[in-house]
């Protein structure tokens, strides 16, 4: 299918925390129609309210499961597996589904043996996100200029694959890569989920409370990662648990050899180090940005 910009083609969301709100509030501009379903009547109140969705519901509706054009899925994955488990059925021959999930190899191929014949998923990561959650933070912008990851598998065509990209696009997405699911969590173990790692050991090394008062900018960009929700992350880290120790692992081994050169007074391998981490550093560096 094609997704066109008018209010005749339906998108549902399922789960409207920050990224469901944040889909939501984006395809709205864009002119679609947006239902969703999410479990806590507040935050249903507060879609409403805000146009951030055109109907929302706390209760599972079949007429919009099988009516939507497109499902997107923001959910926490074991939240998601359950939910589609318990409604799959609702879902009819031709219906399309997408995700925001951060792992993936835990999740797809489990998804996809839940859905009716007919029925394709295709797995996708905006890679996009703040320190706070809840529909009522929800804001598009996150998206606009950052990378999204379609992670397709055998089992899904290449219809289904182009829309699912083509939604990275309507978003605001930069740029849209494909990965594998196994590539896909490989990756999101170095860049992201290792990364919150360091940030909360980071945090959790010291506690004078004084040091608020004496830090910098290189402290609080290092940390900002470490304002983490913890019921989510734990819950990534531990089906990601064999890609994440991997990277762990290989973090350690940079940082001994850190370590050593300092105790060594090593200053050349010290200066090769940073040399090597300004090049490549320099690669992440989005247009305009020099920090």
């Amino acid at each position: 299918m094609k997704l066109n910009k008018n209010a005749d083609t339906k998108i549902l969301i399922v789960g409207l925390g920050l990224l469901g709100g944040s889909y939501a509030k984006a395809l709205k501009k864009k002119g679609y129609t947006v239902w969703a379903i999410e479990k806590k009547q507040e935050s249903v109140d507060f879609a409403l309210a805000h146009g951030i969705a055109d109907r929302a519901s706390t209760a599972v509706e079949p007429q919009w499961i099988r009516e939507a054009n497109l499902t997107v899925f923001a959910l926490y994955p074991h939240v998601f597996l359950k939910w589609v488990e318990e409604n799959a059925a609702l879902f009819p021959a031709g219906a399309l589904l997408t995700d925001v999930t951060g792992v993936k190899s835990a999740v797809v191929s489990r998804i996809q043996a839940l859905l009716p014949q007919g029925v394709e998923y295709v797995a996708a990561h905006p890679m996009a996100g703040r320190e706070v959650g809840g529909v009522e933070n929800s804001d598009d912008a996150i998206f606009h200029g950052a990378n999204f990851i379609v992670v397709p598998t055998e089992a899904n065509t290449h219809g289904g694959v182009e829309t699912c990209k083509e939604l990275g696009r309507e978003l605001g997405f930069g740029h849209i890569s494909v990965l594998t699911p196994q590539k896909h969590d490989e990756m999101i173990a170095f860049l992201s989920q290792l990364t919150h790692c360091i940030a909360v050991s980071l945090m959790c090394a010291g506690d004078d409370r004084g040091l608020v008062d004496y830090t910098g900018d290189s402290f609080r960009d290092l940390t900002r990662i470490a304002r983490i929700q913890e019921d989510m992350w734990s819950e990534l880290f531990l089906l990601n648990k064999e890609a994440l120790l991997c990277q762990i692992e290989k973090f350690r081994q940079s940082f001994d050899a850190l370590v050593d050169a300092i105790a060594r007074e090593d200053t050349e391998t010290m200066k090769e180090m940073m040399r090597l981490s300004t090049a490549r550093r320099a690669l992440f560096d989005r247009k305009g940005d020099t920090k």
